[in-house]
């Protein structure tokens, strides 16, 4: 405990340091005193003017990204610890805030969020303050006005690059520095989104500013010009050219409507960095280096997992139109509950790769992985299909597990699970978990309130998905669940025997398929730190080198003769050639390990049948068990107001009965009053108008009990 609490206090001085770089940065001190200081010692023939930003922006959080590997492999063995010591900081991750387009937005991100802009607006306004003081004039006959409109237009875009420098760490998936705030890049995916918009809107800003005053000052050709001793304008127009594509069809509503065009035009992003680096500089590239750095080391190791395919073994089949995949796994892959999958299906779509919810539970079901898929868009709708057909053999590539790096729901004393129809694929791995955790010796049996709502009675079946297929009635009734189906399109239950069975499809093995192993992160951490440092000191080292050796001797540092665009080439390549070798041969050789473990499953896999038409078929109803604790309501939609709030009561005072008597569903009242302890965990997952009515429901201010938490991972 004394040597996490040393890590964590080390990173938080080396982040306050950097952050505090940050804050002087636009300073007329950082500017007039330490600047000439930091210069004349750092700037050498090695690194060039490239040598204080390197030390003050992107050493320090390299530091953290590699260190905190270290520190997350040995807390990872002490699984569990961590779960209990957030509990006093549970109240400022209550929802403070819940509207579109923000979404759910918690205090402590309210806080964050004020304290980020604050620093924008702290930036631009000591920018322009010294700019002002002595303004600069460009051109023989500028007017005053018209040298500080330039200078606006110049520091929104010096505004624009500190957005940059936290853009990418929300989307690097296996990133080290997300679970050191305990967060993921799935639930970090709307910090991507907001940094995007500002980003976007201050380089606009900046772009138009610069048009603007070079009309106004008869210089429109400089728009395409292309300097070799300053920054490219004419880079700097295709760079926005780039990003206003990306940014219209990001906006939601195109996003939603049109979401395989906003995919595929977000792939344009390494075409922006590259004409935005060029317009930018190798200087202000090292400012923001850390952040594209990490990304880059993660998106190259997420494409070699990608070139595997994996071990498809079996699919069942639900009526409901949803189709579970199980998938082979190396006993050493660790993942917990509510992590998710990308998946990939050649036959379907190369390029389209898909997020869906992993359901196994790694200690139940050492083997196996699996996810569940509902056939609602047009790409589930052909796989469903395609497993149906009852093909011999199906090609899938994945990429992950990636998830949070505890049980974060086991810290609750209660829990309340409220999903809507797929919605209910994250709450089958936790109740899978906590299965596990009550045959454990001196473990508390939590009790699960579990409010479901589905369209038919059909989607019942997905509740058999609760067990795994090894599970019996015994192990489900170790932990107190009750479970409220709302059935709302059906106002009685269907004959039984008109219900459709469950269908199980086996797949024969191909031997280029391989289980699914560790990803290089959260199974590996060690190996990731080992890969973040030894690219970022070999990049440290050619950089060096060609400067010293090639730049220098043409250039002197004198930055007036060798091409001011080919710095910041040299660079971007240095990056992607460091990154290259060191993560391919650090995947090369765990990947002969991961072979050959894989090669000592497949001797000891026993034959499956390839098919099964009639034989695969299994129980439609849910398991003796699960249909004890299971109520159906059928025409109706749950009142999750009435639901939370006599939770709400029934955990603080006792409630009079004609409180109780204004609660529409009485069966739920009866469950829920019997619920005492102080500390529920809300989870929610399904459509966004139901996570937001809960989400409301829990910062009402009445409810300082519930602890509520959006599991849903949209784009």
């Amino acid at each position: 405990m004394g040597t996490n609490a040393m890590f964590r206090m080390i990173f938080l001085v080396v982040f306050l340091g950097w952050l505090m770089i940050w804050i002087m940065l636009p300073t007329k001190l950082y500017k007039n005193t330490w600047t000439p200081k930091l210069d004349s010692k750092l700037t050498s023939t090695y690194f060039a003017g490239q040598g204080t930003n390197l030390l003050l922006f992107s050493f320090p959080v390299m530091f953290i990204a590699a260190f905190s590997c270290a520190y997350l492999h040995f807390q990872k063995k002490l699984r569990g610890s961590s779960d209990y010591c957030k509990r006093a900081t549970d109240f400022l991750k209550r929802p403070v805030l819940v509207m579109a387009p923000l979404g759910i937005v918690s205090a402590l991100e309210l806080i964050f969020a004020a304290m980020f802009v604050a620093l924008l607006i702290w930036s631009l306004a000591n920018y322009l303050y010294v700019s002002f003081g002595h303004p600069h004039m460009h051109k023989v006959g500028e007017k005053i006005w018209e040298a500080k409109f330039r200078s606006v237009s110049l520091r929104l875009g010096y505004i624009g690059n500190i957005c940059w420098a936290f853009l990418f760490f929300p989307v690097t998936r296996g990133s080290s520095l997300l679970p050191l705030l305990g967060l993921t890049s799935e639930s970090s995916i709307k910090y991507h989104i907001w940094l995007g918009h500002v980003s976007n809107i201050l380089f606009a800003a900046h772009t138009i500013g610069f048009i603007i005053y070079w009309a106004i000052t008869n210089q429109m050709s400089e728009m395409l010009q292309w300097s070799k001793t300053w920054v490219s304008n004419v880079a700097g127009v295709i760079a926005i050219v780039i990003a206003l594509p990306m940014w219209v069809t990001s906006l939601p509503r195109f996003r939603r409507k049109k979401f395989e065009v906003f995919f595929y035009t977000h792939h344009l992003y390494l075409v922006y960095i590259f004409f935005y680096v060029l317009h930018v500089g190798d200087a202000y590239f090292c400012m923001i280096l850390p952040g594209i750095f990490l990304f880059l080391i993660d998106r190259y190791l997420r494409f070699l997992q990608s070139r595997s395919r994996a071990r498809l073994s079996s699919a069942r089949l639900l009526p409901c139109g949803v189709v579970e995949l199980n998938f082979s796994k190396t006993p050493g892959l660790y993942y917990n509950p509510t992590s998710i999958l990308f998946v990939n299906v050649p036959r379907l779509s190369k390029l389209q790769w898909h997020p869906f919810t992993i359901t196994s539970n790694c200690n139940m079901e050492p083997d196996k992985l699996s996810v569940v898929i509902k056939s609602e868009g047009s790409w589930s709708q052909k796989l469903y299909q395609e497993v149906r057909s009852s093909m011999e053999h199906l090609e899938i590539s994945t990429e992950g597990p990636y998830g949070p790096n505890s049980f974060h729901f086991l810290r609750h004393e209660s829990l309340v699970l409220v999903c809507g129809g797929s919605g209910i694929t994250p709450f089958i791995s936790i109740i899978r978990e906590m299965i596990f955790q009550s045959h454990k010796p001196n473990v508390k049996v939590r009790r699960v309130v579990m409010i479901c709502a589905f369209k038919n009675s059909a989607d019942l079946t997905m509740l058999d998905l609760l067990l795994p297929i090894s599970g019996t009635s015994v192990q489900i009734s170790q932990i107190q669940l009750q479970i409220e189906a709302y059935i709302t399109r059906e106002k009685e239950q269907p004959n039984i025997d008109t219900q459709k069975p469950l269908q199980t499809v086996w797949f024969k093995p191909s031997p280029l398929d391989l289980p699914i192993s560790a990803v290089l992160g959260p199974n590996n951490w060690l190996w990731l730190g080992a890969i973040i440092s030894s690219s970022f000191v070999m990049f440290l080292l050619l950089l060096g080198i060609v400067t010293r050796y090639y730049i220098y001797p043409i250039d002197h540092n004198t930055e007036q003769i060798y091409h001011f665009s080919y710095r910041a080439l040299w660079d971007m390549f240095l990056v992607c050639v460091c990154i290259f070798i060191v993560s391919s041969v650090v995947f090369v050789w765990h990947k002969k390990q991961n072979v050959r473990e894989a090669n000592q499953i497949q001797n000891t896999e026993v034959a499956t049948p390839t098919a099964s038409p009639a034989d695969g078929e299994l129980e439609s109803l849910p398991h003796q068990s699960l249909v004890q604790a299971t109520r159906m309501h059928f025409g109706s939609r749950p009142d999750l107001k009435s639901e939370l709030l006599l939770l709400l009561m029934a955990v603080t005072v006792k409630p009079k009965f004609k409180f109780r008597e204004l609660i529409v569903n009485l069966y739920v009242a009866e469950i829920l009053f019997d619920i005492k302890d102080s500390d529920v965990g809300v989870l929610a997952c399904g459509p966004r108008k139901m996570y937001h009515e809960v989400a409301k429901i829990c910062s009402s201010g009445l409810a300082d009990t519930l602890h509520f938490e959006s599991i849903s991972f949209t784009l």
